[in-house]
């Protein structure tokens, strides 16, 4: 089994309507027979259409794989449940982000949205710094393609006490590696309390390689990936979660680049394919590490280095943050019949979702789909570009934020029921419309539209009430 990163452009949609399953059926188009995407992000969005990349995987003609269509699927919400306030955090892996895009330097953002919701959904890159992992006590750790698959509406989450974690990693040439990674497992048993019941040692390995595509993001390649799954297979009665720790084949300049010179993140994009096809494959949470490739690398001196990096130069197996955060991990329930017990967290218990600007994936096309509202923060700058504003959020589901610091208080006024314009001033003067009015302004509204050559019908009033029409009276 092979996973790759596979670089396609899908021609644009009128004012991207349904934009959810115009993509799926298109990246049908741009697969082989055999191929299954795990993964799929937008890089750009320009007159070509939808500059996209998507994680494959192939050569599994001889195992038990789910349908091409899988990531895609989707059922729509019924309604909200408003019993507690929920909310999503995004750092998308391999994007250059500014916060969030090293080690783990996105915790502090994550602890600062927790304070103001009753449960915050995030994912292994946003709290994971090596040795240290800084997770929220009312986070949920979530693998990022279950994430989606939660916001998608066909998953759900059930919180638990603890899981029982399996280890699986690479038999490395230097036994010191080895034996780090077995000793953080005792360590991680002996200070927490975690439940541990194997640690499988793998001598046929998978090889796992770094690359960059096109758009700069950080993606790679896996083959092998049949020695992970037959493991995983074997041992299924045994575990809950999965962590593993491998080597990441980066050219030796890589290291000294990365930590000297702030290069893209070389290794979470290749983690994140690993994760999302045993997510997708298995059903229960997995998180990975970087296993450390040489001596001579361990003992590279690169000095005192940005802060966002630190917690990996003192790190020796960069493993404790993916045990502890799976320690608690929720399970992934599937069963439809299940979805509507009131301990599981569905796509109707979410409030929000909270991204850096020009992030276009899954999760945010779900949101779309599911009116859940986006907040958008400008300062967590990245490689993505994608105009948010031209995608067909409905009216008042996409805020844009310059900070996380304005997204606490745009979750604090959305918890309370308090329209954020009323802490705000100027206060606008309420707008009043006549009766007798609204059919003409619906009449010259149309027009106006169908002169700038768009010819949208009129969905509802709200539309109306953004247009230039209605703010003029």
């Amino acid at each position: 089994m092979i996973l790759y990163e596979k670089e396609i452009i899908i021609p644009p949609v009128k004012d991207h309507h349904e934009l959810l399953e115009y993509v799926s059926e298109n990246v049908q188009k741009h697969l082989p027979e055999g191929e299954i995407p795990i993964r799929f992000v937008v890089t750009r969005t320009d007159d070509q259409g939808y500059h996209c990349e998507l994680g494959v995987m192939s050569n599994v003609d001889n195992f038990q794989t789910p349908s091409r269509s899988a990531i895609f699927n989707f059922i729509k919400r019924r309604f909200q449940n408003t019993d507690q306030f929920n909310a999503v955090l995004l750092v998308p892996t391999g994007i250059g982000a500014e916060i969030g895009g090293h080690s783990g330097d996105a915790a502090p953002v994550a602890r600062l949205l927790a304070s103001a919701c009753d449960n915050l959904i995030t994912h292994p890159n946003v709290v994971n710094a090596s040795d240290i992992n800084e997770l929220p006590e009312n986070a949920l750790y979530v693998e990022g393609s279950i994430i989606s698959r939660l916001l998608m509406g066909t998953v759900g989450l059930q919180k638990v006490r603890s899981n029982r974690v399996m280890l699986v990693i690479d038999e490395h040439e230097d036994e010191r590696f080895q034996k780090a990674a077995i000793n953080l497992a005792s360590g991680a048993r002996a200070s927490f309390g975690l439940d541990c019941p194997l640690v499988v040692t793998m001598k046929d390995k998978v090889r796992m390689e770094s690359v960059y595509s096109s758009s700069g993001r950080a993606v790679g390649k896996i083959e092998s990936f049949e020695n992970v799954y037959n493991v995983l297979s074997k041992h299924k009665e045994v575990y809950d979660a999965v962590g593993l720790s491998s080597v990441i084949k980066v050219p030796s300049a890589y290291h000294r680049d990365y930590y000297l010179g702030g290069m893209v993140n070389p290794w979470g994009g290749v983690e994140a394919m690993l994760t999302h096809c045993i997510s997708l494959l298995f059903g229960v949470p997995s998180a990975h590490s970087p296993m450390m490739e040489s001596m001579d690398i361990l003992n590279m001196d690169v000095g005192v280095v940005d802060p966002r990096m630190a917690a990996e130069i003192v790190s020796v197996t960069f493993l404790f943050s993916i045990l502890k955060g799976l320690h608690r991990s929720p399970r992934i329930i599937t069963e439809p019949s299940a979805l509507g017990h009131p301990s599981i967290l569905t796509a109707a218990d979410i409030d929000c979702v909270v991204i850096p600007d020009c992030c276009v994936g899954l999760p945010t096309l779900a949101a779309i789909e599911q009116e859940i509202p986006v907040i958008a923060v400008r300062e967590n700058k990245n490689n993505m570009k994608n105009n948010l504003s031209a995608y067909p959020f409905k009216p008042g589901k996409l805020i844009y934020v310059e900070n996380y610091l304005e997204a606490v208080g745009i979750m604090a006024a959305m918890k309370g029921g308090i329209a954020p314009e009323a802490v705000r001033r100027p206060l606008s003067f309420t707008t009043v419309v006549r009766e007798s009015q609204l059919a003409e302004m619906l009449t010259e509204y149309q027009q106006d539209k169908i002169d700038d050559g768009k010819n949208n019908k009129i969905a509802d009033l709200s539309l109306v009430r953004e247009s230039k029409v209605l703010k003029s009276c």
